[in-house]
């Protein structure tokens, strides 16, 4: 997406983001960020504070690409893997390993070259920008997707059989990674507004105010009314399913005493391998705890993807209609939080599930 600088905070380092400011004449610029924040040359040398910046921004490109990275090899190897709902978390995946390895890096390009500008051309210029637009898009369209296969999961699961859940995430995949091109690719195909400025050497997002509500409604808010509606939808069956099954066990008052005391029986069997399976004839069934942690887990999901990107796409919205100019760093920060949700997806999806965390152990030791 677009980018913002931290020029006003540190010396040296530029990150880029849009400005709602007019863009000044050539003759007081230096250099212009992508987002289309125009800034004065620095020439002093790096400040200490400057250097940990960028190399917390080197270890967040690393962590996201890596994190991303050994969750597609675990899909990949795993044969059990190979089934609804991890084709979500694939594409996810790939989504957030493209943001790593083609948009964020050269974001940082961009904010250590000499003057601000855009020397790398033309053409990479368009492909950076397309790239941005398309990756994040999809990142964040994939995390509705999977905010819909649990809501129908665990609202629907006895109609919502593997068969469907194939159908419908195929479906689902299909719609993200389309409607991602489409926003991404529309200032080139129909002539929405240019990213490129060869005179002040400028790339920069299509700043048409038609575009930038077409883009910021299809990349993040109609996505964002999906996931809270599906989150909303997912905590309102609960409840209704919880408040039914304290009913349905509610015991007599002569009985009250009995009926704790049967509430704590278990039977605990140990296998050969020396791995306690437990039953407990009270409590949630196997199918309540597992729709608990998809609630949960949904839930956090959701919660991490609107603190990571709300801040950035409300300066998108406002950006091309106002006068108003928030301070470059707060750009900046606004920017990379949104990119750092590319880091916490896969934290989130895979630990809630044990399997993923038994396939990644098994990537790293021999197999006795």
């Amino acid at each position: 997406m677009e980018e913002a600088n931290l020029s006003a905070a540190t010396p040296g380092l530029v990150l880029p983001l849009v400005s709602c400011n007019d863009s000044p004449s050539p003759s007081d610029v230096v250099g212009s960020t992508p987002g289309g924040s125009i800034l004065p040359g620095r020439e002093s040398p790096f400040s200490v504070f400057t250097v940990l910046v960028v190399t917390l921004l080197v270890l967040l490109i690393a962590a996201t690409f890596l994190w991303n990275l050994l969750v597609l090899v675990t899909i990949l190897r795993v044969r059990a893997f190979h089934r609804v709902p991890h084709n979500l978390v694939a594409s996810t995946a790939v989504s957030d390993v493209l943001v790593a390895i083609l948009v964020m890096p050269l974001s940082l390009v961009s904010e250590l070259s000499a003057g601000r500008r855009w020397q790398l051309g033309r053409s990479l210029c368009h492909v950076w920008i397309s790239f941005d637009v398309l990756c994040c898009t999809a990142s964040i369209w994939n995390v509705a997707a999977i905010a819909l296969d649990r809501y129908w999961t665990i609202t629907r699961h006895l109609r919502y059989t593997l068969r469907t859940r194939r159908r419908a995430s195929a479906l689902m995949i299909a719609l993200t990674w389309t409607l991602s091109a489409l926003i991404a690719l529309a200032p080139l195909l129909f002539g929405w507004g240019e990213a490129y400025d060869a005179r002040l050497q400028r790339c920069q997002v299509s700043q048409e105010p038609s575009y930038a509500v077409f883009s910021t409604c299809g990349a993040f808010y109609l996505p964002l009314a999906v996931v809270l509606f599906v989150y909303w939808k997912i905590y309102k069956a609960a409840k209704f399913r919880f408040g039914r099954r304290r009913r349905a066990v509610m015991p007599l008052p002569a009985t009250t005493e009995q009926a704790k005391e049967e509430h704590k029986v278990e039977m605990v069997f140990t296998t050969r391998c020396k791995a306690a399976v437990t039953f407990q004839t009270s409590g949630d069934s196997w199918r309540e705890q597992k729709e608990k942690r998809a609630a949960v887990m949904v839930g956090i999901l959701i919660g991490v993807f609107v603190l990571c990107w709300i801040p950035f796409f409300l300066t998108e919205l406002m950006s091309p209609f106002c006068a108003c100019s928030l301070p470059p760093t707060w750009k900046s920060i606004f920017l990379w939080l949104g990119y750092s949700n590319s880091f916490f997806n896969p934290l989130i999806y895979t630990a809630f599930n044990k399997n993923y965390n038994n396939a990644f152990k098994n990537l790293f030791t021999k197999q006795r």
